[in-house]
């Protein structure tokens, strides 16, 4: 019988997760497996359960919740030899999408940590002078995190929607950032833009894939520069975004890298749709670190 390790964050999706929990244990359970449920009642506390749940060495542990979520729980998760199940319940949930996981279906989901296959990802990490937190999907700065900023305060409305809206909202407020940036050991030199985005996965925001040749598995980091722009020259480039063709246009910068360091005045940095530092930084792959329960053939 499959030992499985649930932990939920009920809060998740603005309380989807329960819902999804209910769902994902009475799938796991009905299908025979020893299902064991745990909810943390903060973010620390769920950490702390993680640690003392991968202690006892379960065959796999199942998380209900967003990318908030795992990225919460991404110190205890990186390294750990105990394989990751991903039940989305989160607003975004570009983990799963970028990992082919069922967004609807909870029960489906759950069934993966007994039906799918383990493959190995990367983590990314962006690290600072006082810390380091790692971080899954991608990290974004100048404009892309200003919007993500904006997104964590509307209300309304749900889902990729409340996405678009603050990308409208934040044109409106648009300024190019004087970055300074640094890769795989280049020297830093000055390099404006609007935005750079460093993307483990592919999207952000609930489906926009700001870098659509991103791979979890390569051990690299795809970095989008986008120079410079006028609001009208970026409501222009928003439908090739939504598309992933935004790599073709002139304004638009793509290399992939092992390492990044950026510099900004007032710098801001979100990844996995939380604001997780401020400052100067470095963004770096740890290849392979996260062992996640993926369907067949995916």
């Amino acid at each position: 019988m499959p030992k499985i390790a649930l932990v939920a964050n009920p809060r998740s999706g603005k309380g989807r997760g329960a819902a999804a929990a209910d769902a994902a244990v009475a799938a796991l359970r009905a299908a025979g497996a020893d299902v064991q449920r745990h909810a943390g009642a903060s973010a620390a506390e769920t950490r702390a359960l993680v640690a003392a749940v991968l202690a006892e060495q379960p065959d796999v542990l199942v998380v209900v919740g967003g990318d908030g979520t795992v990225s919460g729980i991404l110190p205890e998760l990186a390294g750990a030899s105990v394989p990751l199940a991903v039940v989305p319940a989160g607003t975004g949930n570009d983990l799963a999408r970028a990992l082919a996981l069922p967004l609807q279906d909870a029960a489906a989901a759950a069934g993966i940590a007994l039906h799918g296959i383990p493959r190995r990802i990367d983590v990314g990490e962006v690290v600072t002078a006082e810390r380091t937190v790692p971080f899954l999907t991608v990290a974004a700065l100048g404009f892309d995190a200003k919007v993500s900023d904006r997104t964590n305060r509307l209300r309304w409305p749900r889902g990729a929607a409340r996405y678009y809206l603050a990308i409208l909202i934040e044109l409106a407020r648009l300024r190019p950032v004087r970055f300074r940036l640094g890769c795989d050991g280049e020297a830093m030199h000055d390099a404006p833009g609007t935005l750079i985005a460093v993307g483990n996965t592919t999207s952000y925001g609930g489906g926009m894939p700001i870098s659509p040749a991103a791979r979890p598995d390569d051990g690299l980091l795809d970095v989008v520069h986008v120079a410079p722009l006028h609001r009208s020259t970026l409501v222009r480039l928003f439908p090739l975004l939504l598309t992933g063709r935004h790599l073709q246009r002139r304004e638009v910068a793509h290399r992939r890298v092992r390492e990044i360091s950026v510099e900004a005045d007032d710098l801001v940095v979100y990844a996995d749709g939380e604001r997780i530092v401020e400052g100067a930084c470095a963004i770096r792959v740890r290849p392979g670190a996260l062992t996640m329960m993926v369907p067949e053939g995916e």
